[in-house]
């Protein structure tokens, strides 16, 4: 392992939990139920990874034929959160990529735009809320989001690691920004060539499989 790696952080949606999906598909569904059509291609446009809730909010209020109500979250929190329990499954070759980096005694931690609540309804669907309970960080809690550094280096702070000791593991352009910015190494979990051309471009080294991502860890930044 390499000597300068004191501590991995890992974003949630998308990076731990295959969560995305489930969450754009309701966002879509929501957005038909107030006279927005969406087909799947933009509707992960318009909902994009990394993205907050609100954002998304705001844009199906923008679009939508009638009204929002006043319960609109709340309403699809309850929804996701349940879809979550019932059908989240592990982003494939996490979980064994955890325990590769617990066997070398490398510490983890998540940080995600999302509220702690889904974090821990995610990862407790999965079983890996046990690995991770004192070890949560959410934006929800601090002034600023991704793309913003300050969840990154508020984690860091936390866990007493100085930022360039830190890798980040995410699968966004918003959060491979933040740890840019937070002056981490970043490494893009980017399944298609796509993806990987985006998160490279946003300052990320990409990799194709979680299956690989310990490999990249021990050996260092490959730029």
């Amino acid at each position: 392992m390499t000597p300068s790696h004191e501590l991995v952080i890992f974003d949630c949606d998308g990076v731990l939990v295959d969560s995305e999906p489930l969450a754009i598909g309701l966002l879509a569904e929501l957005a038909r139920d107030h006279g927005w059509e969406l087909d799947p291609e933009q509707a992960e446009e318009h909902f994009p990874a990394g993205g907050t809730l609100e954002a998304c909010v705001e844009r199906i209020a923008a679009h939508a034929a009638r009204p929002l109500a006043e319960d609109f979250i709340p309403r699809y929190r309850e929804r996701l959160y349940a879809l979550l329990r019932e059908r989240v499954q592990p982003v494939p070759g996490v979980v064994a990529a955890l325990d590769a980096l617990g066997a070398l005694g490398l510490p983890t931690c998540v940080a995600s735009n999302g509220p702690r609540a889904k974090i821990r309804t995610s990862l407790g669907a999965i079983g890996l809320l046990e690995r991770f309970e004192e070890r949560i960080f959410s934006a929800y809690e601090l002034e600023r989001a991704k793309p913003f550094p300050d969840l990154y280096l508020h984690a860091a702070a936390t866990l007493g690691v100085e930022p360039r000791a830190c890798v980040v593991v995410e699968d966004s352009d918003a959060g491979t920004q933040a740890g840019v910015a937070a002056g981490m190494r970043v490494l893009g979990y980017a399944p298609t060539p796509a993806r990987a051309a985006a998160l490279s471009a946003a300052g990320a080294e990409p990799f194709p499989h979680m299956g690989e991502l310990v490999a990249r860890i021990s050996r260092g930044s490959g730029r």
